[in-house]
């Protein structure tokens, strides 16, 4: 087994030594700082390690990300309706209204959004009729031809 280097020699003056032993104090400080540092990621890395190697069913769920869900008492507005109505008003007074899907590009003037259950009962009505080019009948399963 080898012996360490033998130390370099110290100088006689107090000044001296005391610069020096202020320097190795320093040294001790940062090397603390590094050695706490490094124990606080090799803590983190062994924690994320763990929760790594669990096996899904031992995992805990995720808590909420506040605010990700919707308020309790709100209640999100239906999405759009997938019918809208198109009334036509003329000088010798209102013709007979077409139910059209959403996205009918037949449609003219100003779409009014409603949902199946009011377009499937419009249909039933002699007044309303059912677009041919879009067929929102058979989208809404009724048979009126």
């Amino acid at each position: 087994m080898s012996e360490p280097p033998p130390s370099p020699p110290l100088p006689p003056d107090p000044r001296r030594l005391r610069v020096i032993l202020a320097h190795l104090d320093e040294e001790i400080a940062d090397n603390e700082t590094v050695a706490t540092y490094l124990r606080l990621q090799r803590e983190a890395v062994l924690a994320a390690l763990g929760r790594a190697e669990r096996p899904p069913q031992q995992q805990r769920p995720g808590r909420k990300v506040k605010g990700a869900g919707p308020l309790p008492a709100f209640t999100p507005p239906p999405a759009r309706a997938g019918y809208v109505v198109q009334q036509k008003r003329t000088t010798h007074g209102p013709e007979p209204a077409f139910i059209h899907l959403a996205d009918c590009t037949m449609f003219e003037g100003t779409p009014h959004p409603i949902r199946a259950d009011e377009a499937r009962a419009a249909l039933t009505g002699p007044t309303i009729t059912a677009c041919t080019f879009c067929r929102p009948d058979t989208e809404l399963g009724i048979d009126l031809a």
